[in-house]
C-alpha cells in the first residue's frame, strides 16, 4: 500500500495487476487501483479535479485531467472517508502513476493533495536493480 498525507488528508492506494484483462502477446497490461481518502482535518473539504501522470516502462508519458473521481466529487467532512476503484491500462508490463487532487475547504479555499507515486508491476515484467 502507498500513502501520503496533506494537510490532514491522507490518500493510500493500492494496485492489483489483472491478468485476465492482460495480454503479453497483444502488449496489453490492466491494473486496477483502489484509493481510499480519508479527512483527518478539521475543514469539511470537497474533491473537484484529479490530474495523473502515467509513466510506463519506457518512459513514455501520459497526463490525465479531469473533474472528480469516477463520476463523482465527493465531499468528506471532518473523519469521513471515500474510496473509489479505478483502473489503467499500459502498453508494458510494469510503470508507475503519480497525481493530484484539487480540493476546495467549506470555506472556498481551493489547494492540492497528494496521491503517491505507485508502481504497477506485473508477473511478466523483468526486474532490474541497479
Amino acid at each position: 500500500m502507498y500513502r501520503a498525507i496533506t494537510r490532514q488528508i491522507e490518500v493510500t492506494v493500492e494496485p492489483n495487476f489483472l491478468p485476465e484483462r492482460s495480454s503479453a502477446e497483444n502488449r496489453q497490461y490492466f491494473w486496477s487501483y483502489t484509493i481510499v481518502i480519508t479527512n483527518s482535518g478539521a475543514e469539511t473539504v470537497q474533491l473537484r479535479t484529479r490530474h495523473w501522470i502515467i509513466t510506463d516502462a519506457t518512459g513514455r508519458r501520459q497526463e490525465v485531467r479531469g473533474e472528480g473521481v469516477v463520476g463523482e466529487q465527493p465531499v468528506l467532512a471532518p473523519g469521513e472517508r471515500f474510496e473509489y476503484t479505478s483502473g489503467v491500462p499500459l502498453p508494458t508490463a510494469s510503470g508507475f502513476m503519480s497525481g493530484r487532487y484539487q480540493m476546495v475547504s467549506a470555506s472556498g479555499e481551493r489547494f492540492e493533495i497528494d496521491v503517491p507515486t505507485f508502481s504497477l508491476d506485473s508477473p511478466d515484467g523483468k526486474r532490474v536493480l541497479n
